[in-house]
Parts: structure tokens; sequence; C-alpha cells
């Protein structure tokens, strides 16, 4: 549970009625989405701070209450009384993410340890771990419906975790540790933005531009215009991942993409006050003496025993699984991109900053697929087209866009979706485009989470945030087919959030195990390359025509090219991660982590001219909720896969039965059941690896 998950009480509702601060007002909006204009920096930093206090209030009554404790007068106020400061949160969060400016990030550097004292004034208070611990020994006695049992229980696991049961100088060391970790992991992702933001590579003239196909071209101007560079020739590649990867995949100017590879994978180690790799040392050893405190070897065996691997022993045998065959497959891919190489003149061994490069090339002349030619049928608003029909196939949903609602950028499209019959299920927001201020990488958030604790439902306003290069001025963004499935991938996010049938907040969307909340993400990926979808949607960016069935037949031939690349850059991340982890306290009293990573790589056998897809100064994932995680996309790729199957097994990848099973057992669920118990409600048994070795090429 996060604090920001929860109706307030009277008195937090009428003070913020009486605010000026729009904030803490209630929003006469379209949908009840924030008035986005009227809020400044202030405004957050003053709800913030009221919120906060009025929600610590609320929780010190709840847990000083001489009532015998009850789910009502516990459980379920603590969920209410979460909700003003849930609403306050979830602005400033999202906005700090994809529209930073310094004052927002001064904000967040000042709020990140207050949140981490508040947290742990309410998950170490013994007064109320005792009401929620007589509840839970009484849970199944009360008269409750399962899903709030299962609330209950989550509420006693999030205590018991946080260290409500620990003796008193325990509780107060682990309140100093999540502290400390607040400030560092804030310190952290604003370095990797900082560093981010301040690099491009502009390019003058033909000769730079060699190699680039017009529409990439055409991107790579409209960065430029953005950043404000004169000239007309002038170009610029960003640390926008869209960008420079797609500028290592087609520029033939083998020095340029030496140095866009350089200051991409250099992100967080580049030395001065960016530099991430000092912070992330204390970080890992602040988590292990945590580990210890509550009673685990590390902090790996703490965080994997409340998910649905449980121990780190059941990951590594997973991610071995995979990782031997990938390797293999990534040393015949080596051979044959060696070769292309060769065949251009080029006597210098094949480096990390040719693979994308040459494998394109290879790819193109085995499959006669071109990446730039695929990406004129990928348009961005034929892709979110797609998204659209296939949850319309699925799960009956309608999507409408609505226009003059209040936005917090002007990239911003928001749209109301609804059932076939007109009831509104939820809003969704999408930001597509990479600019400065925005962190990198993909994501879905909210706005509001929906619930069921008022008079009438709430339903929820949904967010996917991406970082596309824009396309030409007047023109649409034409997407990389990774881009695509990203977008596919970031929209399976969505609709877990959308479709939400929980009442509780805690329970509600992707509030789940962190290895079941990617299942919805990645299975949602598999619609994309159907020919079903693709000769409806792939449509040209200037014709309009489809893509040709030939070039369909092509692109299907071709999924499993270069999956060796892909695995083992996905999978060293996993294992170091995880390798990093499992480190008792011992073991990390004088840690560095460059030498650490070195060493965690070179133990792997990870192929030189391979690159962790997120080296340890710029892994984002592992400071905001992934540590010791990064391994469940792989774990929910066993499930995603097996999943797809099922419809496949109809011979209808639309199947109205199992699309059915689907949205009740995984994409409505929520957490309110146990994740294997809702896996096997719609599979009908364990899932089985066999169907990733296939996907990737390796059965």
């Amino acid at each position: 549970m996060t604090t920001s998950k929860a109706a307030a009480p009277k008195s937090a509702k009428a003070s913020q009625s009486k605010s000026k601060n729009p904030l803490l007002q209630s929003w006469r909006t379209p949908f009840g989405l924030p008035p986005f204009e009227k809020i400044t920096a202030s405004d957050h930093a003053e709800a913030l701070q009221k919120s906060l206090k009025e929600h610590r209030a609320a929780v010190k009554a709840i847990a000083g209450a001489s009532t015998k404790p009850s789910f009502a007068n516990t459980i379920q106020a603590m969920e209410k009384a979460a909700l003003p400061l849930e609403k306050v949160c979830d602005v400033f969060f999202n906005l700090v993410n994809s529209c930073a400016t310094p004052e927002l990030q001064e904000i967040e550097r000042d709020v990140a340890p207050k949140f981490a004292d508040h947290n742990s004034a309410i998950f170490l208070n013994t007064k109320l771990f005792k009401r929620v611990a007589e509840l839970y020994e009484r849970r199944d006695d009360l008269g409750l419906d399962p899903e709030q049992v299962r609330l209950i229980e989550r509420y006693h696991t999030w205590f018991v975790r946080a260290g409500a049961a620990l003796k008193p100088a325990q509780r107060k060391r682990v309140a100093e540790i999540n502290k400390r970790l607040a400030e560092l992991t804030t310190a952290f992702n604003q370095n990797v933005m900082a560093d981010e933001s301040s690099w491009h590579l502009e390019l003058n003239g033909e000769d730079d531009l060699a190699g680039l196909s017009e529409g990439f071209r055409a991107s790579a101007r409209r960065a430029a215009l953005d950043l404000g560079l004169k000239g007309e020739s002038a170009h610029a590649i960003t640390l926008a991942r869209s960008s420079v990867e797609g500028f290592l995949t087609f520029s033939t100017r083998r020095d340029l993409r030496e140095k866009a590879w350089t200051a991409w994978i250099n992100r967080g180690a580049n030395g001065g006050k960016t530099d991430n790799q000092a912070i992330l040392a204390e970080i890992v050893k602040l988590r292990a003496e945590l580990a210890q405190l509550l009673g685990f070897d590390t902090y790996a065996d703490y965080v994997l025993s409340d998910t649905m691997a449980k121990t780190p022993g059941a990951v590594n045998d997973l991610l071995q699984r995979v990782w031997r065959p990938a390797v293999e497959r990534a040393g015949e891919e080596r051979e044959l991109l060696s070769e292309c190489a060769r065949s251009e003149g080029s006597n210098a061994p094949l480096e990390a900053w040719d693979w994308r490069h040459y494998a394109e090339k290879v790819r193109k002349a085995n499959y006669d697929l071109d990446e730039g030619k695929l990406r004129e049928y990928l348009p961005l608003d034929q892709v979110i087209a797609a998204a659209f029909d296939t949850a319309s196939k699925l799960f009956g949903l309608k999507f409408k866009e609505v226009e003059g609602a209040p936005i917090y950028h002007p990239d911003v499209k928001v749209w109301e979706v609804t059932t076939k019959k007109g009831e509104h299920v939820a809003l969704f927001l999408g930001d597509y485009f990479a600019r400065t201020g925005k962190r990198s990488g993909a994501w879905m958030s909210s706005f509001r989470t929906a619930h069921e604790l008022g008079r009438t439902p709430v339903r929820p306003i949904i967010v996917n945030v991406m970082n596309f290069a824009r396309g030409a001025e007047g023109e649409g963004a034409l997407l990389s087919w990774d881009d695509a499935h990203t977008l596919f991938h970031e929209f399976g996010h969505a609709l877990h959030g959308m479709l939400t049938q929980a009442v509780y907040p805690s329970l509600a969307g992707t509030a789940v195990s962190r290895d079941f909340v990617e299942l919805p993400s990645q299975l949602y990926e598999h619609w994309l390359g159907e020919p079903e979808v693709l000769e409806r949607f792939a449509l040209h960016y200037k014709t309009g025509k489809p893509m040709p069935k030939a070039l369909i037949k092509k692109l299907k031939k071709a999924e499993t090219f270069n999956q060796g690349f892909a695995t083992v850059e996905y999978l060293a991340c996993a294992l170091v991660d995880m390798d990093l982890h499992a480190q008792a306290e011992a073991e990390v009293s004088d840690l560095d982590i460059g030498d650490f990573e070195k060493s965690a790589l070179k133990q792997i056998g990870m192929p030189r001219e391979i690159v962790m897809r997120h080296r340890l100064p710029q892994f984002m994932h592992i400071t905001g909720g992934y540590a010791a995680g990064y391994y469940s996309y792989m774990w929910s790729e066993v499930m995603d896969a097996d999943a797809f199957e099922a419809f496949k097994e109809t011979g209808n990848i639309f199947d109205k039965k199992t699309a059915n099973r689907l949205k009740k057992h995984i994409y409505s669920a929520g957490n309110t059941r146990d994740p294997e118990a809702l896996w096997l409600a719609f599979r009908g048994r364990p899932p089985e690896v066999s169907g990733l070795l296939k996907n990737r090429g390796f059965a």
C-alpha cells in the first residue's frame, strides 16, 4: 500500500473546500480532471504539506480509537483517509516526471524524505498495527466478503514488512533508512534526467546524415528546432531512446554512432555532480541493512518473499534457463554481423555501437525487411487506433476524443472510454513525445484510482507517457516496430488500470505483485503483430495504403531475428540486479558500483559486443520499485506467451469466451485475489515456459 491510496474525513473535506489552492478544492472540470492551468509550483508545495498533515491526523485518530477494531473503523477508514493525499500526490508526481521544472524538482527533493517519514509514522505505529493484527487473527470470523479479507491480509503483510513488529530501536533505524533511501533515489533519478537532457549530437550536412531515412531525418530536424539549433541544415540526435537507437541503427557514420552510443551508456556515470555510482552504492548498503533488520538474509530474499517467485533461487532458475540459449544465439548473430561488416570492407572488430547497424543490414538482406520502410506503415495515430480497436474487440470498449479538456501539456490527448452501451469506464490520457523535463522511458500512471468507497463508484483517470521522436513540422510521427510494441505494452497497463472492478483503491488496477503486473501489458503486445490488426491499421503515412501482405509475412518470419541480442541485453540487467541485491550486509560494506558491474557481467559470460539495456548508474527501474524485481518481465513473459496461446487454441485471437475470462480474472481483478489463483482461474493450469522459448526462437 502507498499512503496516497485512498474519502477524506469531514474536516479534511471542509478545509479543501475553503482553500484558494486549486489542488485543495473540489474540481468542477470535465470528468474531474485536475485544473492544470490554475496550478502553480507553490500550490503543489502547500497542498502536499497540508495533505500530509491532515492524513497524519486522520491516521492518528484511527490508531487511537477506543472502540474495538472493525473492518469499517480501521481498514476501510485507512482507505478513505488516504484519498485527499492521493489526489494531491497523483498530480504532483505525474507532473514532476513528465513536465519537470527546477521548481518542481526542488519540491520533490524536499518532500521525498517527508513522505518517507510519513510512511514510517504510519506503518511503524504500534497502536495501529495492533488493531490490524487483531483483525487479521479474526478475519475469517468477521463475516466479510473475500475482497475485504484479502485487504486485511494485505494490510497485515504491509505492516509486518515495514517493520511494525520490530523492537523500538529497530523501528527507529528502519525509519532512518527509509528517509535516507527516499533522498538518494530522488537524487539518482534526477541525475539521470539531467544527463539525458543536457546532451545532444548536432548533425549538419549530408555527410552527417548518411544512411538516415527521410522519416528519421524529419524527426532529427524537428528535434533540432525544438532545441533551438540554428542553421537550415541543423539536425539533432537526443538521448530519447527512439532517437538514439534509431541513429545507431541507420547511420553509416561509425564515428558518430560511437559518440551517440558512448553518451547513451554513460548516463549517470560521467563524474561530477550527476554521477550516480556512489549514490547507488549507498542505496544497496542501506537496503541490505534493512533486510537484515526485517529478518532476511538479503534484500532479494526480502523482496521476493511477497511475490509469485518467492525466492532468488526460483528466479535464477528461470533466468539461467533462458540465458544459456540466448548467449549461444547471440554468438551466432555476432558472426553474421561480423561477416556483413567485413563484406563492406571493415576490418575493425564488431563493437557495441555497430550491432544495431549491421543487424538491420542482415535483417534486410535475409528477410528483405527494411526498418525504415516499416516505419512508413506505422504512423503514431494509426498505432493508437489499432490499440483502441483491439480493446474494443476484446473487452467491448469505445474511445471518444474529448476536446477542450484540461491538459498539462499541449502534447496530451484525452479520450473518454465507455462500454458499447455508452457507460463510462475511464478517462485515458496519451502523452507520446520526448521533451525536456520528461524522464526517459515509457510508463502508465494515474491521476485518479478507481474505488467504490463513496455513494457512487469513482472511475479512474489513466495516463500513458512515452518518449517518441516527433515527425516533421505538420506531419505525424512514424514509429519503429519497437516503439509500436512499447505503445501496445503501456496500453496493456492502462487497460489493467481502466478495467478494474476492485472496491478498495489499495487493491485496484495495477496494485498487484511486481512479477504479475507485467502480464497484462506484455500479453497485449501479442495482438500488434497479428495480420488481422496490421492489415487494417498499418497504413502508409503518405498513400494510406495498407501494409502489403508480403511485408506482413516477412515481419512474421523475422520475429525471432536478433532475439539473442535482445534477450541478452535484458537478461544481463535482470541477473545483475538480482546479484546486486542478493549480497548480505557485510558483502556490500565497501561496494564499488563500477567494479561490481564489470565483475558480475564477467561472471555470467556477457558477450563483449552487447551492453546491459540499463547500466547500473542509470538503472531507474531498481530505484523506482523494481529492485530485485527486473526479472519480473521474464517471469510475466512465461504467462503472457501461455495466455495468448489460449486464444490461438480457439482459432480466433479475439475469441469472446477467452476474452471474457481474461477480463474477469486478469484485467479487472486487480489484487482482489492471490495472483496464482487468478492465473489458474483464467488458464486452468500452471503456466508453461515452452511458449516463451518458442516466441524467442530458442525452443
